[in-house]
């Protein structure tokens, strides 16, 4: 576009922001509104749009005096009731002022509000960015619910720190200390009071409300409550305790809470990285497959980041690659100025995004020093899919010879294998699949132990590498085995590569799994095989040392990098994204697992060291 046009274009996008809103009129506030005549205006003021849900209320045409027009409107319009209510302090100033939506509040006001008045459980995963007062909304909506809809509501404020809790529970005290006392609808004043001689849990006078503070760090604190609204900050920081992880904790909290109109829970945090439990819900969310709506909010949706543009031509010229891709998007000039001002602040691209991302893939991008790259993972999630079945391989026996014998499959919606696509007895060429498998702990609390299925026929057609099955969980180290030689059998006789550390016959203590391998080898032929550049022999097994790891990391890189295989599961790639250099050897952030990650690794590592021979090739080898 010529630079004329694109200030022409310029115009129309702020023309199109400058929405009217006035939360006392109703004009540009949430919901369907229309103005109605037919009480005076003395009683309603001339041209103010009124939710149609109130005007259906009986009550409507029994109102006299504006007490009564005023408390019936607060039943029905959260925003109108907020900015005659409800005082927040001004970051600028420190005054007190009355609670006016921004554009960012007024779309989160939408999502809950849609939900709330089609009687369904208001249920959301709020992603953050800064300063536009999400916290503030959701604890204020919380308290008009308890203070205007309903009486004998209990709700939960929790963080990963008591001090964040009480910060959020203080935005609640200053309401009430500021709620003016002729619109308040209660048998005592509005004030807090301590219920039971507990810290932790406050009553709204004259309403039979608890207010209660948790943090992830004291879980124990908060179960068994009744709860009915549920706001849970800084999910992403959660971290795990002695009796249960953000998960647990958090199905806990939203178990006590019915799944029933007038009910809430809000999960909200600023992102933490990728593949902690925040970062997965707010996937499931966005792929439809949470009870949870998402809701992210970007930079430049914040009206306080925008900088007025003097010389609009030497802007335009001085964009770079991301401003323009920015332009590209919708943004204005004005929005883009503030960004290119405030990017000088940053080192590097990566801290800017993270602070104030454009979008979820950049406010999950990890600050620590993870080794793939997020958009290359975000491609590779283009190819996840649910398998297509999922249960557990059995032979006629658990171990041994037996085991690899009279294979069947059961399904069953807890087995730990998923398989994509099923095994094709066709030879089209050899070893066309490879099994890599990595041995983890035989305790639910140690690592898992991963078996994956890679499928190398699409490589005759120029096609990718494909993950076709995985299986994930936690067994004796010779089941783990001879699980994993099963399902090689069951896989057109498979390459079975096995991660041997743990099982090598050299190693200390005695334990008759370790040499498993070589009983395996007597009855399944198609073992990997390593070479010992020491003394040139053979042995079996794929052997990980900070050498090899190194060398099977950097061609997951690659494969990544280049779009050379196609991955199913999505929690590989939470594990990739999670993946980092640590200087002296590679493994996952504290707290996360990389065992999928190293099977990705030594499989394509392996896969990609074979060579290519179809059938046709491999016929004439043998007969021509």
């Amino acid at each position: 576009m010529e630079i004329s046009e694109i200030i022409a274009e310029n115009r129309r996008r702020n023309k199109a922001l400058d929405i009217p809103y006035d939360p006392e009129t109703g004009i540009g506030a949430v919901g369907t509104r229309v103005a109605d005549s037919r009480h005076p205006h003395s009683v309603v003021p001339a041209g103010t749009m009124l939710p149609v849900e109130m005007l259906a209320d009986a009550e409507y045409k029994l109102i006299r005096t504006p007490l009564d027009y005023r408390l019936l409107r607060f039943r029905y319009d959260f925003e109108f009731w907020a900015v005659t209510c409800a005082r927040i302090k001004d970051k600028s100033t420190g005054r007190l002022i009355p609670f006016r939506l921004n554009a960012p509040q007024r779309k989160l006001l939408a999502l809950m509000e849609r939900q709330r008045r089609a009687g369904e459980p208001v249920r959301i995963i709020l992603l953050k960015a800064r300063q536009w007062g999400g916290s503030t909304l959701v604890q204020i909506y919380m308290a008009w619910i308890q203070t205007v809809l309903t009486r004998n509501c209990h709700s939960l404020i929790c963080a990963h720190v008591k001090d964040t809790a009480a910060a959020i529970r203080g935005i609640y005290s200053r309401l009430l200390d500021n709620y003016p006392r002729e619109l308040w609808q209660g048998d005592k004043p509005p004030a807090f009071h301590p219920y039971e001689h507990s810290q932790n849990i406050r009553e709204i006078e004259g309403r039979g409300c608890c207010v209660t503070i948790g943090t992830s760090e004291r879980p124990e604190a908060v179960r068994g409550n009744d709860f009915a609204l549920a706001h849970l900050s800084e999910v992403a920081f959660w971290s795990n305790t002695p009796t249960a992880t953000p998960e647990q904790f958090i199905r806990a909290i939203c178990g006590s809470v019915n799944s029933a109109a007038g009910t809430l829970i809000v999960l909200e945090s600023t992102a933490n990285g990728m593949g902690n439990y925040f970062h997965r819900e707010w996937l499931r969310a966005a792929d439809g497959k949470s009870d949870k709506l998402p809701l992210f909010v970007a930079w430049h949706e914040i009206e306080i980041y925008r900088k007025p543009v003097d010389n609009p031509a030497a802007l335009i010229k001085s964009m770079d690659g991301y401003e323009r891709a920015l332009w590209q998007k919708g943004l204005t000039l004005e929005m883009i100025n503030w960004y290119h001002s405030k990017r000088r602040e940053y080192s590097s691209d990566a801290q800017m995004h993270a602070e104030y991302p454009t979008d979820p893939v950049e406010a999950f991008a990890s600050t620590g020093h993870a080794i793939f790259s997020l958009e290359k993972l975000e491609k590779l999630r283009h190819d996840v899919v649910a398998p297509m079945l999922r249960g557990e391989l059995s032979g006629n026996a658990l171990v041994g010879e037996q085991s690899l014998s009279g294979l069947h499959f059961t399904e069953d919606s807890l087995g730990k294998l998923e398989v994509w696509e099923l095994p094709e007895n066709r030879t089209v060429m050899t070893d066309r699949y490879v099994v890599a498998v990595d041995i983890g702990g035989r305790s639910h609390s140690a690592d898992y132990s991963v078996i994956a299925v890679f499928d190398r026929a699409p490589l005759l057609q120029g096609g990718r590498i494909k993950v076709v099955a995985q299986w994930r969980g936690h067994a004796d180290h010779d089941i783990i085995a001879w699980r994993s030689a099963a399902i090689a059998r069951w896989y057109s006789n498979a390459l079975l590569v096995i991660e041997s550390n743990t099982l090598e016959c050299d190693n200390v203590g005695g334990d008759p799994a370790l040499c498993v391998l070589n009983e395996i080898h007597r009855h399944y032929p198609n073992l990997y095989f390593r070479r010992d550049e020491e003394t040139g022999s053979t042995r079996v097994g794929f052997h990980t040392n900070r050498a090899t790891k190194t060398m099977v990391v950097n061609k997951l890189l690659a494969y990544v990098r280049d779009g050379l295989y196609t991955e199913r599961s999505a929690a590989a790639i939470d594990e990739m994204a999670v993946f980092e250099d640590r200087g002296t050897s590679f493994g996952a952030v504290e707290g996360n697992h990389d065992d999928i990650v190293m099977t990705r690794a030594i499989g394509l590592f392996v896969a990609d060291s074979l060579e290519l021979i179809p059938r046709s090739d491999l016929e004439s080898l043998c007969f021509g």
